[in-house]
Formats: structure tokens, sequence, C-alpha cells
């Protein structure tokens, strides 16, 4: 079960932990290696209020020619709970890349359960996102 955030009002934009977006990961390396990489504070910007590590100035360099492309889906607030109509963190150790866009959830454990049909939670979180930054 996936329980919802405190209040949406005090959720920013992107789910930060660890001072970072994505806890620091490189969010870049998403999407080139078999399993996500941390980020480094000398290879940081801001992006849209959230500070981004990476691994490498090249994937920083990657994400400063284009943010959208690599930034996850929903704010990176977990994708189950928003298909679902809450607000919850996720873990950067749970994720899938779905049509070349970057998911994560709250756990392995609601992972597996994204899995079963990303694509339907997927068209169920649309309908609650970004609004539910605002309407909790």
């Amino acid at each position: 079960m996936i329980a919802p955030a405190a209040t949406a009002q005090d959720m920013p934009f992107f789910f930060a932990t660890e001072g970072a977006a994505m806890a620091g990961y490189d969010v870049v390396s998403y999407f080139d290696a078999d399993a996500p990489i941390e980020g480094k504070s000398e290879h940081a910007v801001v992006w849209r209020g959230a500070k981004w590590q990476f691994a490498t100035a090249k994937n920083r360099e990657a994400f400063e020619r284009d943010p959208r492309a690599f930034a996850p889906q929903f704010g990176g607030y977990c994708a189950y709970a928003m298909a679902h109509g809450s607000l919850t963190g996720s873990d950067p150790m749970a994720w899938q890349v779905v049509g070349g866009r970057l998911y994560m959830t709250h756990s392995l454990e609601v992972e597996r359960m994204w899995r079963t049909d990303s694509a339907e939670y997927i068209r169920m979180a649309e309908a609650h996102w970004p609004g539910i930054l605002h309407n909790k």
C-alpha cells in the first residue's frame, strides 16, 4: 500500500531527497547504463528549482542540452501512486523507461505492480499530473 505525502501544497514540482532530484542519482544514466549511477556535486546544475547531479560532465552537458528528454515523468514522484491519485515519493532504484521516458516508483515491490500494465498506469497518471500538486 502506498501512503500519500503529508500535503501536496508542500510538494515541489520535482521530488527531491538528499538535497537533490533523484536522490542525487545521474538521471542521464537511467537511459544508457544497466543501473543508475550516483551523481557528483561537482557536476550539478539547477533546473526548474531542483538540483540535478551527474556522474560526468558529459552527462551534465547532455541534460543541459535537453533536460525534458531526461527528467522523470510526473516530477519523479511515484508513477503508480500518481495513477491512483496519490502523491508519493520514489526510490531511485525503482524505475522503468517506457517509450523513451523515465518513470519512477515508490519501491521495487511497487515497480513490479507498475510493470504489469505500465501503459495503462501512465494513462491514468496523466489525468492527475500536475494538478495533484495543488489539488490536495
